[in-house]
């Protein structure tokens, strides 16, 4: 189980000190229904001796019967009131640590990982299957396991109290067992189906949400909405069949365990005929036989139920062995010099987007990664930030290669200024606290000024205060551009890496943007990846790639000279300026 559903070892001794909290509830359970036997044979025995005459109802008994049954209610609701808290709190607390754990370990796994997984998948291990391992921890193993063991122990005082008629009361038992888990691969195999079915559902829900502008725009609603409804559709017939197979085997096999009730009567009857067995043992076993299928019925109903929960067990596994990008946490990097030998990268193997790329970008400059769409750029500098391990080659910080590196060590040394900015649904403040854990409001504001963001922050209905919304939706591009900025000036990183930190930018936003960089690139190592060519011509060192491989570098006058890639684009994007929407 520990193994299984990923628990700590907290949460391991929680979950059986949950079992024994479950079967001594149990117990405490049989004792008014032992009371209640007494009571009858007690009434009873007046009846069954009458014949000798002089027998009267022994009512000192049953005043002891009635003391004994409020004794074991009182038992009882002890009892189940530590079984909710061993159960029910000690799953909801481990169910905390393992959604952080899982969090976690998606957290250090390399980008590798995700461009096979989408959101709606990585959403459901952290939300639904850790609720599915919830729910089996609170509602479905302690009571299944509880159960079983109750259900042994009962097994065998009964057989010790007369093992034939024990026999006949648990001998439809492993027929009906052999039957929930004979179909187990079946239910599997459709509840597997269920489950991609919800994935699929969810994909279109997000994708549907997402796109949801463009829907609107080219009036695509009801054909967008069509794949949502098939999807929907397909969860329902997925469910009706997994619930269908699995309860036409759930009720065959109670029907066979109601068998056992008949073959207690005909083995009692026969065994009172022959006169080996007494009328109140007789009655106690039919008593009990109605009793202890009660039980049953709750384990073989938690078994499928138990066993559809194993897939989501099994998906949060199979993130568990996704190996981790690891390296030296206490590796110490005091110079700032980046060089890449023979770097070669492949997404899909056998299809290498940096191809045996060599080249040095010196410490406290400015180099410049240009090239058409799709020639690397991008994914060169991600390469150099560790977000993956590259295919063949090194690349050299300080003379260390980075693969030796902890990647959360590695992040210590770099600042980030992309394109397409993450905030988060929290204050201005906070999200530009995120460059550096624990700064004080004055730093913050400080980046904040050196950024060009502190003027209209202050405008906002809360300042610093003011909760942005959903990755900054209150906020324009521009100003979202210049928070990321004062991240990375608060964290005040040796390397800075710019992903088209000024692309779609209004001549406004753009002015403010560059000098908010100028701020940002002094006395640093800075790589910047440019579309616009005009804005990096004066860098120390540009870097053309095209398909993937290096195919120029030098400074700025250098290449125009060269009439190459770098003079060609740049001459297209400088006739392009002359544009007009005129007719």
């Amino acid at each position: 189980m520990k193994k299984l559903w990923g628990l700590s070892d907290e949460g391991y001794r929680d979950f059986k000190r949950a079992v024994r909290a479950v079967v001594i509830s149990n117990f405490c359970l049989f004792l008014p229904f032992i009371v209640i036997v007494q009571t009858i044979v007690t009434l009873l025995k007046p009846l069954m001796d009458g014949a000798s005459g002089g027998v009267v109802l022994d009512s000192r008994r049953l005043w002891i019967l009635l003391a004994l049954g409020l004794i074991a209610a009182v038992l009882y609701f002890f009892a189940y009131r530590r079984e909710y808290r061993k159960t029910y709190t000690t799953a909801y607390s481990e169910s905390e640590k393992i959604r952080l754990e899982v969090a976690e370990r998606i957290r250090r796994l390399p980008l590798s990982f995700f461009n096979n997984k989408d959101l709606s998948e990585l959403t459901t291990n952290m939300m639904a299957d850790c609720t599915n391992v919830e729910h089996v921890m609170s509602h479905v193993s302690p009571i299944l396991f509880g159960g079983i063991i109750t259900d042994v122990a009962v097994c065998a005082l009964l057989a010790v109290y007369d093992w034939r008629m024990a026999l006949a009361l648990f001998a439809a038992l492993p027929l009906a067992l052999g039957l929930i888990f004979g179909s187990r691969k079946l239910q599997a195999f459709f509840g597997e189906r269920h489950v991609q079915a919800k994935l699929a559902v969810s994909d279109q829900v997000q994708e549907y949400l997402e796109g949801i502008k463009v829907v609107k725009a080219f009036g695509l609603s009801g054909e967008k909405s069509q794949a949502l409804q098939r999807a929907l559709r397909t969860m329902m017939k997925e469910a009706i069949k997994f619930e269908g197979f699995t309860g036409i085997f759930v009720v065959l096999a109670m029907m066979i365990l109601q068998v056992g009730i008949g073959l207690v009567v005909l083995t009692g009857v026969s065994l009172l005929t022959g006169g080996s067995l007494g009328v109140i043992p007789f009655l106690t076993f039919i008593l009990i036989s109605a009793k202890i299928y009660s039980p049953l019925v709750v384990i073989f109903t938690l078994l499928p139920e138990f066993f559809y929960f194993l897939i989501s067990a099994k998906r949060m596994q199979q993130v568990r062995r996704e190996p981790v990008m690891e390296g030296d946490e206490k590796a110490v990097i005091d110079n700032y010099h980046i060089e890449l030998r023979n770097v070669s990268f492949a997404y899909h193997e056998g299809e290498d987007v940096i191809k045996n790329i060599s080249l040095a970008i010196p410490q406290g400059g400015v180099t410049a990664l240009v090239g058409p769409s799709g020639s690397g750029k991008s994914t060169l500098s991600r390469l150099i930030a560790r977000f993956w391990d590259v295919r063949e080659g090194e690349i050299l910080i300080g003379g260390k290669n980075i693969a030796g590196i902890d990647p959360e060590t590695l992040m210590r040394y770099m600042s980030f200024v992309f394109q397409d900015v993450v905030l988060f649904n929290d204050t201005v403040k906070n999200n530009i606290r995120i460059g550096k854990e624990g700064a004080k409001d004055e730093e913050v504001y400080a980046a904040a000024e050196m950024a060009r963001c502190d003027g209209f922050i202050r405008e906002l209905p809360q300042g610093y205060d003011t909760v942005i919304g959903e990755n900054g939706s209150t906020l324009s591009g521009g100003e979202r551009q210049r928070i990321s900025i004062a991240r990375a000036l608060l964290k005040n990183a040796p390397i800075v890496l710019l992903d088209e930190a000024t692309a779609s930018l209004d001549p406004e936003n753009e002015t403010l943007i560059q000098e908010a960089i100028s701020e940002l690139v002094k006395n640093r190592t800075v790589i910047v990846i440019a579309h616009r060519l005009r804005t990096v011509v004066g860098a120390d060192k540009i870097a053309v790639l095209d398909q993937g491989r290096l195919v120029e570098e030098g400074s700025g006058e250098e290449l125009l000279a060269k009439a190459g890639l770098f003079a060609r684009l740049y001459r297209i994007q400088q006739e392009s300026l002359g544009w007009t929407a005129a007719r």
